[in-house]
């Protein structure tokens, strides 16, 4: 029998008495109040000492920055040069109007210098790329004490070297443990859940069981973000029987929503952990899960979530119609599928605040994995939720403009860039459609400018 010595006995006691107060702390300050959704605002205090310090930390570092004659910021930014939007036949007609006075009589004919016009937009379009710059991550002006958002700002000086380094020990031999803790008992109490919710007989009972285990569960993933969120206009939130559309900048979109409301989620069906996870939700709840050979077929996805929406007891589905991630900058193009189907519209608006962690997975750049531990190695996540007015297709209007409608509300009110482009850039070419739209517009100004004068 292996026989302990007192001091190998004292260790194991300690080690036992310091685990049961931490899992006691856990219990009382953040799983339990996630559970009743209170708050003690221990996260609110925190973010307003961060807050402080990112101040105290900038001043230092302007000033060693000054000292030691090194540029402060990095000369490019994900900035955007604004422009007043004018066409192309404009443009055109201004470079034929500085190019020569033969341009004064409006000659519809091609004339050479109307090549200028084109190379023109393709140089602006190379050095200010208004569409691959939402791929990639906002570069702060102020230090977060993060060197994954400025680099070398930890060197400038002996103070901010040792913050720094105090941070780093803080983020990953406190913070992440904690989060990691937080994170594996939400999932564990959601596949546990909803699959032992899912064994009773369908009725009222189960649908309330099952709203409150989503509800309580996402709660306490969120904590495993330190995640500080405002909630504006709750009276808006999304009803049974519509579909709630955000824009999207990260996975964890969804329990940001889902923390203050019940959805039905839809998604292509995964493998491994998240398999599990989905299977077991689906037990609770009638969430939709398309298997990978369904996801092309437009038809029979637009009827599962007709058939969805139309049943008013079934919890309102959360779509978000970009179809990839965007770096919270602006909101591109939203796919018209979910507008298609005639179902109440609830818009929401997500605006995260990269000051504290930056929230948008670059899915090119990092995996799943990766992403989550720059996540749960940030200082918090913070951001603010809108909860638009419902709004409705009206008469002589397509689910495209809809869809346009409902983006550009969204981008209003998150403070966000209202784009037309496709998020699927992200990953493709440009559609030969939108280089034929520019030579038809080309072409309309030409032959319409020569009918017209033919006419006079």
């Amino acid at each position: 029998m292996f026989l302990l010595l007192p001091f190998d006995s004292l260790i194991v006691n300690l080690l036992g008495i310091s685990l049961t107060v931490l899992f006691t702390l856990l219990l009382v300050f953040i799983i339990v109040p996630a559970i009743f959704g209170v708050s003690f605002g221990i996260r609110k205090l925190y973010m307003k000492t961060l807050l402080k310090i990112f101040a105290w930390a900038t001043l230092r570092m302007e000033r060693g920055a000054k000292e030691k004659n090194h540029q402060l910021y990095k000369p490019y930014t994900n900035g955007i040069i604004a422009k007043d939007p004018t066409s192309l036949e404009e443009e055109i007609k201004e470079i034929r109007r500085s190019g020569s006075s033969k341009a004064l009589d409006n000659t519809p004919e091609f004339e050479l210098s109307d090549i200028f016009y084109f190379c023109r937009k393709g140089m602006e379009t190379i050095m200010d790329d208004e569409v691959t710059k939402r791929f990639s991550a906002e570069e702060l002006e102020s230090w977060n004490l993060l060197s994954r958002t400025n680099y070398n700002f930890q060197y400038i000086s002996l103070r901010l070297t040792v913050l720094w380094g105090l941070g780093v020990l803080i983020r990953y031999c406190f913070l992440l443990p904690l989060r990691i803790a937080l994170a594996f008992t939400g999932i564990s109490l959601l596949v546990v859940g909803t699959t032992l919710v899912g064994y009773l007989p369908n009725g009222r009972f189960k649908e309330f069981l099952s709203k409150h285990v989503h509800l309580m569960c996402y709660r306490i993933c969120v904590r495993a973000l330190t995640a500080i969120i405002t909630y504006h206009d709750r009276k808006n939130r999304p009803r049974n029987g519509g579909i709630c559309v955000a824009n999207h900048t990260s996975p964890i979109d969804v329990i940001i929503l889902a923390s203050d409301g019940y959805y039905a989620m839809v998604g292509q069906v995964h493998g491994g952990l998240m398999g599990v996870i989905q299977r077991a939700m689906v037990k609770a709840c009638p969430h939709v899960w398309f298997e990978r050979s369904e996801v092309k077929d437009r038809h029979l996805v637009a009827k599962r979530l007709t058939e969805h929406v139309q049943d008013k007891s079934k919890l309102p589905i959360l779509i978000f119609p970009e179809g990839t991630c965007i770096n919270n900058t602006s909101v591109m193009m939203f796919k018209k599928g979910s507008f298609e189907i005639g179902a109440t519209v609830y818009p929401v608006a997500i605006k995260y605040d990269p000051q504290f962690g930056d929230a948008f997975w670059n899915s090119s750049k990092y995996g799943m994995v990766t992403y989550l531990l720059r996540m749960m190695t940030s200082w918090a996540i913070v951001c603010s939720v809108w909860y638009l007015p419902p709004m409705t297709r009206e008469k002589d209007e397509d689910a495209v403009q809809f869809a346009n409608r409902v983006k550009s509300a969204i981008a209003r009110q998150g403070g966000l860039v209202d784009l037309l482009w496709d998020g699927g850039l992200k990953r493709e070419k440009v559609k030969d459609t939108f280089k034929e739209e520019q030579q038809k517009l080309y072409s309309k100004m030409i032959v319409g400018n020569h009918e017209d004068r033919s006419r006079s």
